[in-house]
This record gives C-alpha cells, sequence and structure tokens, in this order.
C-alpha cells in the first residue's frame, strides 16, 4: 500500500492531478478523468465565455464528484491574479488556488518576483497556495519561506512535452525541501515522464495536454494512472546504486570450472 499524497492536510490516494481543458469534447474530458483515478482536477473561469457555457462546464466538472484546484492561468500581473483568485473561491467555494502568472508570452515562464508577491498577498488572504514557478531553488526556497505548503514547478515549459528538461534542478528542490510537497506541473509528455518525476521523489505530477491531445485520451490517462503508480513504487523501494562496472546477478561461488 502506498503513502497517500497530502495536500494542505487533505490526503488522497491518487498522486496524478488533471486538468480540464483541450479535450476533444465534454464526455471524453469526463471519461479521461475518471480513467486517470485523478481526485483533483484543475479548472479556470478564464474557459468560460458565457453564463451559459459556463454553467455546463461547472456542471460536468461537479458530477465527477472530485476535489477541485482553480487556477489563475493567462494572468500577468499580480493585481490580475490576486482578484481572479479571489473571484475563484466565491465561484469554486474553495479557498485552494494554482497560483499561475506568465512573465514571458514565448515559453509562457512563470514570473517570480510577480509571483512571489501575489503568493504573499494570498496567503494573506487565507488561501492555500499552489505555486507554479520554475525548477529554481531560491525561488522555491522564498515561496516556502513565505508559508507554501506545496510547490509546482515545471519540468518543461506548458504543452511542450518535453518531459523533465533540468533533472538535476529538480532532484536538487527536492533533496533541500524534504519536507515539502512537491508536484511536477507542466511539460510531461510520455508517461514515462511522470514515472521519472515520481522515481526522484516528486510527491505527483500535474498534466493536462499530455492527456487531452492524444489520439485516444482515455486509454493515455490509464497510462499515466500506471506511470505515476509505478514511479512512487519504485521510489518507495529505494532503487539499487548504479555502477560504473558489470556485476554479475547469479553468484559464482562454488560454481565448478574446467581446466587442462
Amino acid at each position: 500500500m502506498q503513502q497517500p499524497l497530502t495536500i494542505y492536510g487533505q490526503t488522497f490516494a491518487s498522486r496524478l492531478l488533471i486538468g480540464s481543458a483541450l479535450y476533444p469534447s465534454p464526455q471524453i474530458m469526463q471519461e479521461a478523468i475518471q480513467a486517470s483515478g485523478a481526485e483533483i482536477v484543475t479548472v479556470s473561469l478564464r474557459r468560460q465565455n458565457s453564463l451559459a457555457a459556463g454553467q455546463d462546464f461547472w456542471d460536468l466538472i461537479k458530477a465527477l464528484e472530485l476535489t477541485v484546484l482553480p487556477n489563475t492561468a493567462g494572468c500577468h500581473s499580480v493585481k490580475e491574479a490576486v482578484t481572479l483568485a479571489q473571484m475563484c473561491r466565491e465561484v469554486f467555494a474553495t479557498d485552494w488556488i494554482k497560483l499561475e502568472l506568465i512573465g514571458d508570452e514565448y515559453n509562457l515562464q512563470p514570473d517570480p518576483i510577480a509571483l512571489l508577491e501575489a503568493t504573499a498577498i494570498l496567503l494573506k488572504d487565507g488561501f492555500k497556495v499552489l505555486p507554479y514557478c520554475t525548477d529554481d531553488l531560491v525561488i522555491c526556497q522564498r515561496l516556502a519561506d513565505l508559508g507554501c505548503e506545496v510547490l509546482m514547478p515545471w519540468g518543461a515549459p506548458i504543452g511542450t512535452g518535453k518531459g523533465l528538461l533540468n533533472p538535476y534542478a529538480l532532484r536538487t528542490i527536492r533533496e533541500r525541501l524534504p519536507n515539502m510537497t512537491l508536484i511536477v506541473d507542466a511539460g510531461l509528455g510520455l508517461p514515462s515522464h511522470a514515472c521519472q518525476a515520481l522515481e526522484i521523489g516528486y510527491d505527483a505530477v500535474l498534466l493536462n495536454s499530455a492527456v487531452a491531445g492524444a489520439g485516444c485520451p482515455v486509454t493515455m490517462a490509464k497510462a499515466f494512472q500506471a506511470a505515476v503508480s509505478a514511479g512512487r513504487f519504485s521510489y518507495e523501494a529505494v532503487a539499487m546504486p548504479e555502477k560504473d562496472l558489470a556485476a554479475p546477478s547469479t553468484p559464482t561461488l562454488g560454481m565448478p570450472f574446467w581446466h587442462q
């Protein structure tokens, strides 16, 4: 039995968080999210084009009976992110917020300076902030110092599917923040990428495009569910150390040998 994932005092059996955007249809979205085994789904107010459409989307999400994690996707300023977070709290009736604050349009990299400012404001306002950040150790340390209990460093830029571009940086964050809940968010494209994140000690992964953009989102969701579970089992088992020299797996002591 694997240890549960803990996020701001709540425990979850699944270590896979999943997004609700970009699916070919609402039905496929529901089926894929259910197939993933995820217990937390991210949502964004910015996807809603009208009141009716927004209500229909929200009804679909509520029907899944999962924990909702609103995000501030698309925000470029502290004021914009804080205002949207406050709107999300009212609409979705939760004080959880995935804080996204974009600083660069080319690779959608989070703005580290504005992220720290917005995080401080939202924590003071009673939010449970899950900040989306780069794999920069110092930024992660500053966010932890502010009072965040969960951090979400990227594996690669959003939607690229490149996997873990800098495993060294991610491992360093894990080692330096041993008691922090860490979730790799963004850039994962293959189930093996998710497995790798769990193998190096990350507590969970959050993804969207890798499932929603697959040829068969439901099947891909199942693949990611299996990969996350395998990665966590591998981490808990403690892998054998790497060696430079070959070592036989079958003992040679006591084996007969021939000589002339």
